[in-house]
């Protein structure tokens, strides 16, 4: 029962709790990227702001890769946890049942020492009623099955629990595994935004507003006035959906034969999901509804349209049907990098929404941006 459980605690928090703090620590660590003096710094090599942006891409890509990383730890400590947590539910049942069959043992050890433990033959010789006896002796085999029944559940149950601890003892182990991994992972992005935050630093006011309009006008024609920050977006979103529904080319190269086919079914749904989004920060490790980075953003899609997605891009690329480029479809999920680190949600006319980095909103942007690697059609 319940009532005889111990209370127990959880080797993780509760995952709203988890969720809370990893989205408050990361859009902290967000909100400082662009925050700088605007003066040069006097320590280390000057570099040219074309320079500083190959530098900041190479460290935003980096971090990229870390987050996916720090995604697919979460994933399993997540998982770990709740098995576990299973695993010493059953394991406080099997205890109650356990003691349930000693007890019904005991009461059987009790009643055969209150009767004298005599000899069967020796009651029978004894008695001055044989018909009596056997009808005792009836009932005692009886209670004697009974005893070995109790005797079996109650190695049984012993047996059931031994392996329970030791599988616990075993899930145990693999969520500190996950969880240290998960430390190291978000070390590594932190460390990364750092960097590419000091080397915006030592940017002249003027070079980084150079540096920023550099970034912007790498997004359509509709997202290039953005400032790159969760300010104005309202207006950029605006102006991102009616691009996307123009289903302009821009940057796109070789438009695939079937880009101008409008969604349908799912795809449609999870496309009106992402449009939605426009204009919300990229956080890392960030799912929604507030924020997303970019496999968090293509997940809560398709989720909207009633599709389960993993939750990391190197495992989303293997979550439907591989599609060549030629075969771009409005709704496909399109990856970036040769370490599949970066994924958008493919809207037609060479172009795709996707969450693309700290300090730049979800936005419409074209696929040629980054180097592609590949796609994958969910349904």
């Amino acid at each position: 029962m319940a009532a005889h459980r111990k209370p127990r605690s959880a080797p993780l928090g509760r995952p709203a709790a988890r969720t809370a703090a990893t989205l408050a620590l990361a859009s902290a660590a967000t909100a400082t990227l662009f925050e700088g003096s605007g003066h040069a710094d006097p320590t280390g090599p000057r570099r040219t702001p074309a320079q500083v942006r190959t530098e900041v891409d190479r460290l935003y890509q980096e971090a990229e890769v870390a987050t996916e990383r720090y995604n697919g730890a979460k994933e399993r400590a997540d998982a770990a946890g709740v098995s576990y947590d299973r695993l010493r539910d059953e394991a406080a049942r099997r205890t109650e049942r356990l003691n349930t069959a000693r007890q019904s043992l005991g009461a059987v050890a009790a009643a055969q020492y209150r009767s004298g433990g005599l000899d069967p033959a020796l009651q029978l010789a004894l008695t001055a009623d044989p018909d009596d006896y056997l009808e005792r002796a009836a009932l005692a085999q009886k209670a004697g099955d009974r005893q070995a029944a109790a005797v079996t559940a109650v190695r049984r149950e012993i047996a059931g629990l031994a392996q329970l601890r030791a599988e616990s003892a075993d899930r145990l182990t693999a969520l500190r595994g996950h969880e240290a991994e998960l430390r190291r992972q978000k070390a590594t992005v932190l460390d990364k935004l750092a960097a590419a935050r000091r080397l915006l630093a030592r940017l002249t006011a003027e070079e980084r507003a150079r540096y920023e309009a550099a970034v912007a006008a790498r997004a359509t024609p509709a997202t290039a006035g953005t400032s790159g920050t969760a300010a104005g977006g309202g207006a950029a979103a605006r102006a991102d959906r009616s691009s996307g529904a123009r289903g302009t080319g821009a940057g796109s190269g070789a438009t695939p034969a079937s880009a101008s086919a409008p969604a349908a079914g799912r795809a449609s749904a999870a496309l009106s999901f992402a449009r939605a989004q426009l204009g919300k920060p990229y956080v890392w490790g960030a799912t929604g509804p507030s924020a997303y980075d970019c496999s968090g953003l293509t997940q809560a899609a398709w989720r909207a349209a009633g599709v389960s997605l993993p939750r990391t891009t190197y495992t989303q690329i293997n979550a439907g049907r591989r599609v060549s480029r030629s075969e771009l479809a409005p709704g496909d999920l399109v990856f970036f990098y040769s370490g599949i680190s970066h994924v958008g949600l493919y809207i037609g006319g060479g172009q795709m929404i996707h969450a693309p980095r700290p300090g730049a909103p979800v936005r419409i942007a074209p696929i040629d941006e980054m180097p592609f690697a590949g796609a994958t059609r969910v349904a």
